[in-house]
């Protein structure tokens, strides 16, 4: 069994409960409402800013010159081919992007991505590789089963198709095989330190939706 196999049986649950969340069921039917899928979209645009960084640290740890290319790409492409998306979803809610980039983030984001920063700045590759997993592998996984049933609204299709393309699961393909041989390198223990990261970033991505859905706010 390979090592992103394990990975993927520690978070399968998780993942379970992502497709049953009433964020992932309301883009289904088109119940979602707007305003939660506003606040999503602001506070995702916030949060690649920081995937990015810890992509790009990642690639500074990568012991390849095509595995450090794959990562350099991918941070760039975090900012610029989904930035695209944002800027355009934001367009058709009504969202002014100067006024989203100042918005503050969630608890959510910034303990997702705070996790992330931490664990691709100052812990071992495998690691890093295991906290960055889940926010490919769940959302490639939720934009096929989502695509497959669609959406009313056409916005709401929108970031569905994006995440259910060809050229995501090709990316997919290569962090999975990065994470493979990483966590073979350091054998069983090295693994489970990794896989540790891997449930977190899934369970930060459930928050993730959760939080948009309820508007969370800092309590003080």
């Amino acid at each position: 069994m390979s090592p992103t196999t394990k990975i993927w049986a520690d978070i399968a649950p998780v993942y379970a409960a992502v497709l049953k969340h009433p964020f992932l069921t309301g883009l289904i039917d088109g119940t979602l409402p707007e305003e939660a899928f506003s606040r999503y979209v602001i506070q995702d645009a916030l949060f690649l800013v920081d995937y990015s960084r810890a992509l790009a640290l990642c690639a500074a740890k990568s012991p390849s010159t095509r595995q450090l290319k794959m990562f350099c790409a991918h941070a760039t492409e975090a900012i610029d081919v989904e930035r695209a998306l944002h800027d355009e979803l934001m367009g058709h809610l009504g969202i002014d992007p100067d006024k989203a980039a100042a918005t503050e983030p969630s608890p959510a984001c910034l303990g997702y991505t705070s996790f992330l920063l931490q664990a691709c700045a100052v812990r071992d590759l495998h690691e890093a590789l295991g906290a960055i997993l889940p926010c490919y592998w769940i959302y490639w996984e939720a934009g096929k089963e989502l695509v497959a049933k669609g959406s009313p609204d056409p916005r709401y299709k929108l970031w569905i198709d994006t995440y259910a393309d060809e050229s995501f699961g090709e990316a997919v393909d290569g962090v999975l095989a990065a994470c493979n041989a990483a966590m073979t390198a350091v054998g069983e223990a090295g693994t489970l330190a990794a896989r540790r990261n891997a449930l977190t970033a899934a369970r930060y991505e459930w928050l993730f939706w959760d939080s948009a859905l309820r508007d969370e706010r800092w309590p003080v």
